[in-house]
């Protein structure tokens, strides 16, 4: 082995070990709450909206971008047996934003809390004003639990975010506003 190829070698390997959570990434779980994850196909969504006791999501189309859906439902919390709003944005029927929105009673807020260190790690508070969150980032995609006290009630939620979908779809749009230019407005009289 030359020199060169040796140090090369090394240096790929010091930079693996330097990285935080190096070869652990992959034995994690995947970044989820009551079964749903960014990324994940619109079908694949509505098919876990069904489980939860929802209604089909009730999807429109975005007017300045096609590819961009916005889409509305509720589904039932399984535990607390409330339900719970959940609204998303699909760019090309991959999800890129996931939010699930409810208020909670102080138990299950500790509910929604508990399972998510369970599953993903105990994480610090981060507090902002009247709003407290956890955070959790993994491959390239986030989950934050959120709250805050409104009028009296404690109004929780779940925020799950692709960055890969989001990041492809502001690439795309990068490239088709550099081959084709918007127009200027005509100047009004």
């Amino acid at each position: 082995m030359s020199t060169a190829n040796y140090r090369l070698g090394l240096a790929l390997v010091l930079l693996a070990a330097a990285r935080p959570g190096a070869g652990q990434e992959a034995q994690l779980p995947a970044l989820a709450f009551l079964g749903f994850e960014a990324g994940a196909p619109l079908a694949s969504i509505d098919r876990q909206v069904a489980a939860l006791g929802g209604s089909k999501l009730r999807c429109n189309r975005a007017r300045r971008d096609r590819r961009v859906q916005e889409c509305r439902g509720q589904v039932t919390d399984p535990v607390s047996r409330r339900s719970v709003e959940l609204w998303l944005s699909a760019i090309d029927s991959a999800t890129g934003v996931l939010t699930i929105s409810s208020p909670l009673s102080g138990v299950e807020l500790d509910a929604w809390r508990r399972t998510l260190e369970t599953q993903f790690g105990p994480v610090g508070a981060t507090v902002m004003g009247p709003q407290w969150s956890l955070q959790w980032v993994r491959g390239g995609r986030m989950l934050r639990l959120t709250w805050r006290i409104d009028n009296g009630a404690k109004v929780a939620s779940v925020s799950l975010v692709d960055g890969h979908v989001l990041d492809a779809w502001g690439r795309e749009r990068a490239q088709a506003t550099r081959r084709h230019p918007p127009r200027p407005r005509a100047a009004s009289p």
